[in-house]
């Protein structure tokens, strides 16, 4: 795979490649698993020095733009902290799966302008 790997950036979305590591990428029955998770708080960011790793949320789904005619779907784990000030567990707020749905927002809205295209 990691011949591979040049082209990861062309297929995901820039955040995900911001602040997500890939883990594995499986072909089943002709649909892509993109399995990601969360990276880790920088440790040297101030806002996150007080952060400590405390695993994941259970993954979640979300159906992304096809490849090549397959279905695409990315298997996400985000991860959860724990403010060692506060004790309060804190996590990042993400928006990228378009409300109502189950695919990223980016794949959501070409989807809309797509439904909305009318040939001449």
């Amino acid at each position: 795979m990691e011949s591979f790997l040049p082209i990861i950036p062309f297929l995901l979305p820039e955040f995900i490649l911001e602040n997500f590591e890939l883990t594995s990428i499986d072909r089943q029955d002709g649909v892509f698993h993109v399995h990601i998770d969360e990276k880790n708080a920088d440790e040297n960011d101030p806002e996150r020095k007080n952060l400590l790793s405390k695993g994941f949320f259970p993954t979640i789904t979300v159906q992304d733009f096809p490849i090549r005619g397959h279905k695409v779907f990315l298997h996400i784990k985000r991860r959860r902290w724990l403010n060692t000030k506060t004790g309060k567990v804190v996590y990042r707020d993400w928006t990228e799966v378009g409300n109502g749905t189950r695919m990223t927002s980016e794949f959501a809205n070409f989807l809309k302008d797509i439904s909305r295209y009318q040939p001449e």
